[in-house]
């Protein structure tokens, strides 16, 4: 069976940097599965269905197709991965605040999520993976040999934000980024479908006081540790 590490955790706990960064030190596949969502509410926009409309969104996935690489050399412009919608590449259309928003509500729709669990789970049956997203742990991977709820205040994650619009360019006060988290994390936690909470068996790390490098360090040593004890 491949190797598989699920992560789950709310909104800028910094689970696609870390993922990605884990994946390229043990040489696994990143899958971020948040940037599916987000391109299922991208899709919705362009397709003029509503982000409410769930039979709809479902209908329209088996009609599209959404795919996820890592970077090639002359994409390495900030991006964690590369997101193809039917080909066209869509990295950075998926990545703004309104996205984010839309993809916190699609998200919640069974006929929705069905069907990306299905393309996530055949993606992780194939080869080693390092998957993030909100209901890893317990609904697209629930055997993973290494589950991790990665976490951080919500002062701490806002700020992570507000600094990686600034860095795209994108001026939006920090009251209006934390209004906006909490407002998400709401949503997350008290979604009917699949709301986000902590497995019995994950490991939960609070990153607000260690630095990305730090955390990827400890995640590797724990995968290693669990990869010796196999043998």
């Amino acid at each position: 069976m491949p190797f598989q590490v699920a992560i789950d955790g709310p909104v800028a706990a910094g689970k696609g940097t870390v993922a990605k960064l884990v994946a390229a030190r043990m040489g696994f596949l990143y899958v971020d599965t948040g940037a599916m969502y987000r391109t299922t509410a991208l899709l919705g926009k362009q397709e003029h269905v509503d982000w409410n409309d769930e039979q709809g969104l479902g209908e329209l996935l088996q009609h599209h197709v959404i795919e996820l690489r890592n970077p090639s050399e002359n994409e390495k412009d900030g991006r964690q991965i590369t997101v193809l919608l039917d080909g066209k590449d869509v990295s950075w259309e998926i990545r703004t605040e309104e996205m984010s928003k839309g993809s916190s509500i699609v998200s919640q729709y069974p006929l929705v999520r069905k069907e990306l669990v299905r393309q996530q789970q055949e993606i992780a049956a194939k080869t080693d993976v390092v998957m993030e997203g909100r209901d890893i742990t317990f609904r697209v991977l629930p055997t993973a040999q290494l589950k991790i709820y990665l976490d951080a205040s919500a002062e701490v994650r806002a700020r992570r934000r507000h600094q990686e619009l600034l860095a795209r360019g994108i001026d939006t006060p920090f009251e209006a980024v934390y209004s906006e988290l909490k407002d998400r994390d709401e949503r997350d936690m008290g979604r009917d479908t699949d709301p986000l909470h902590v497995v019995e068996d994950a490991w939960h790390l609070d990153t607000s006081t260690f630095t990305i490098e730090e955390v990827v360090g400890l995640i590797e040593h724990k995968i290693k540790e669990i990869q010796e004890k196999s043998l």
